[in-house]
């Protein structure tokens, strides 16, 4: 079982390197660099922009629930209601 994992670890280990070294130290490979470099800024700015957005919708929601519950009363419970009504 041991054996596996060192095994598992090591091909790991070995499939990174060589991608590492293939993108840092032949022509191709910076170029694929270049490519990717914008293409990363780009996807992480997005990301950025959904995870504002989300914040901003579960604000939204949180405000909604406060005021659901205020309207409805304490623990969900409908406010009481006056003598004349």
């Amino acid at each position: 079982m041991n054996n596996s994992r060192e095994m598992a670890a090591t091909i790991v280990a070995a499939v990174i390197g060589g991608v590492a070294g293939y993108l840092f130290f032949t022509e191709r490979g910076r170029s694929v660099r270049r490519q990717i470099g914008p293409a990363i800024e780009d996807f992480s700015r997005e990301l950025m922009s959904f995870r504002n957005t989300a914040q901003k919708v579960a604000g939204f929601a949180n405000e909604g629930w406060k005021l659901l519950n205020e309207t409805l009363g304490e623990g969900g419970k409908p406010p009481a209601r006056s003598p004349s009504g």
